[in-house]
């Protein structure tokens, strides 16, 4: 089971975040974070360089592994999440670029009907996770209908990483990166499988607002099942999902989970 920190607002989940990381950099300089986009990681990104910067933290040989990456876009487009990873994680935190991967930095906009490029894209990146060492912490938001990454309803637990097709739930929400339009919202996009998210040593979930409520309480409470692939967690031996009030609203044990985080002793990391 998952440990469950209700928090009061984002900019204090990613304070949890931030020195959760910053303590992992000064301890193994060159840690793998697992990277992801969306709008749950920032303020946890925020705090993060916030740290760095005070406390002069080398991460020079910090490297960074992102969740998914769309199909079709090019590495430059605004939207591409190289260019959103740059934007909000490299150039923040100052990281090294070239330590910093994203499932379709071979792709470069490579179409999907392009099959002998794309098949293999997948089991390259995770052979590339393996050889840095897999990652250490793995930070992830998660879609109203309990997605992570990019692994819609009834994605395999077991999966690695690969090709999929979007759900239209998930372009619909995604819109409001490209001017509101579905129809830029690519269809297909490459991402890391349950599989490959479950090996990072330690998962961190971000979830803010009622929307998230639903989503929150079948990861948390309800069955493991790959219609709701967050629930994958439950069988993670170190996973943390910090979410605030609205989040945590439909859970039946909040009140336990806010007593066990008051009362856990102070030496005790998340």
């Amino acid at each position: 089971m998952p440990e469950i920190i209700i928090v009061k607002d984002e900019a204090e989940a990613g304070e949890l975040y931030a020195r959760c990381v910053a303590d992992l950099i000064k301890a193994k300089p060159d840690a793998v974070l697992g990277l992801a986009t969306g709008s749950s990681p920032l303020a946890a990104y925020q705090a993060l360089a916030k740290v760095v910067k005070e406390e002069a933290i080398d991460v020079s040989q910090v490297r960074g592994f992102a969740l998914d990456e769309y199909l079709g876009l090019p590495l430059t487009h605004p939207e591409s999440y190289h260019q959103t990873i740059h934007r909000t994680v490299v150039e923040p935190l100052g990281l090294d670029p070239d330590k910093v991967h994203v499932p379709g930095d071979v792709l470069d906009g490579c179409p999907i009907e392009d099959g002998a490029k794309v098949a293999g894209a997948g089991a390259a990146y995770d052979a590339a996770i393996e050889a840095a060492g897999g990652i250490d912490v793995q930070i992830l938001g998660i879609g109203t209908d309990g997605h992570i990454g990019f692994n819609e309803p009834g994605s395999s637990l077991a999966s690695g990483t690969r090709v999929k097709t979007l759900a239209e739930q998930t372009r619909i929400d995604n819109a409001r990166f490209f001017d509101n339009d579905i129809d830029q919202v690519p269809m297909h996009c490459i991402t890391q499988g349950i599989g490959t998210i479950m090996k990072a040593r330690h998962l961190v979930l971000l979830a803010f607002g009622s929307g998230k409520a639903e989503a929150i309480a079948e990861t948390c409470e309800g069955g493991v099942s790959a219609f709701c692939p967050a629930s994958a967690l439950q069988m993670h031996p170190h996973a943390t999902i910090i979410v605030d009030e609205a989040a945590a609203s439909r859970l039946r044990h909040k009140d336990y989970y806010k007593y066990a985080f008051e009362h856990k002793p102070a030496w005790q990391a998340i």
